[in-house]
């Protein structure tokens, strides 16, 4: 083989490589050479202590980190952190809460060096204020959407992220001259849905967004039947509820009250509100589809519906 065409297979070979690690959650020492650079040459300081940290916050380079309808804080020391991924954490904690109905929880943000755990590599970026920890979640179908959406932001270079063992949970440190183009990275993939006691066609397709026609055509049914434990695929669509949310819906969502009347149906109200059964359910703590007149519902609604 001509040499210059086996140096050009080897580096097409090393870019695959370099290509395909990146699209995992394993991590590597690069990852972590990288995050370092990014944070040095955005003049990001290494908080050494508490008080420097609070210094930050003082000169405004590290902002808080509040609980909010999509997203809960578990065991954060210091709830601060870089404009950026405070932006970041507001936009995929209402997309996850849009297709999961659950709120994603923070495990840490900002770590002061002298707070960190003993197995933090050297060069974390804790200390900047420029990562975030988000728990993995236990449902399958929420871990498989976030993984996806997080890689897929990482193939966008939007951020680097990691999943680590010990605690279980994804470092995610965000690049903060990209986080702008979130917008249109979350995963937009199709997504199974399981058929339900009193489930129909046509209130799946109120429910996803998705058209009957489209539901038949890409699960080949010939008619209408359907049974309780089915599995459906869900093609993507722009107007589904369980699709990504943009970013300038995120602050669209608002916690209102329903009270239930007669004819109301859980897969009704989703619709009213611009929200999920899986969502309402979930908010309420609902065991089954089963409503009574005069209940008060807790509902995480689009603005643009009331």
């Amino acid at each position: 083989m001509p040499k210059i065409a086996l140096i050009a297979l080897t580096t097409s070979l090393l870019l695959s490589s370099a290509f395909a690690q990146a699209q995992t959650l394993k991590g590597s020492r690069g990852s972590m050479e990288r995050q370092y650079q990014v944070a040095v040459q955005n003049g990001y300081g290494f908080a050494k202590t508490a008080s420097l940290v609070k210094d930050y916050v003082s000169q405004g380079e590290l902002i808080q980190v509040r609980e909010t309808r999509f997203m809960e804080l578990h065991d954060v020391s210091f709830p601060y952190a870089r404009p950026p991924v405070k932006e970041f954490i507001d936009k995929i904690s209402a997309q996850y809460f849009a297709y999961c109905g659950e709120k994603l929880t923070v495990t840490s943000l900002t770590r002061p060096i002298d707070k960190q755990p003993n197995n933090a590599a050297s060069d974390s970026v804790h200390p900047t204020g420029m990562a975030v920890d988000l728990r993995i979640p236990p449902l399958g179908k929420c871990r498989t959407w976030l993984e996806r959406t997080l890689l897929s932001m990482e193939s966008s270079d939007v951020l680097d992220v990691t999943r680590e063992r010990r605690p279980p949970h994804y470092h995610v440190a965000v690049f903060p001259e990209v986080v702008h183009q979130f917008a249109d990275t979350g995963d937009t993939s199709d997504h199974e849905y399981v058929v339900r006691r009193g489930d129909t066609l046509s209130r799946i397709s109120s429910i996803t967004g998705v058209s009957v026609a489209q539901l038949k055509s890409v699960n080949g049914l010939r008619n209408d039947t359907i049974i309780a434990g089915q599995k459906l695929q869900v093609p993507a669509a722009a107007s589904s509820p369980i699709n990504t949310v943009r970013s300038n819906e995120v602050a669209s969502y608002t916690e209102t009250t329903h009270r239930v009347r007669r004819g109301d149906t859980l897969w009704r109200l989703a619709k009213r509100y611009g929200t999920t059964v899986d969502a309402i359910s979930k908010l309420n703590d609902l065991a089954g589809d089963a409503l009574q007149i005069g209940q008060v519902l807790k509902v995480a609604a689009n603005r643009s519906s009331l």
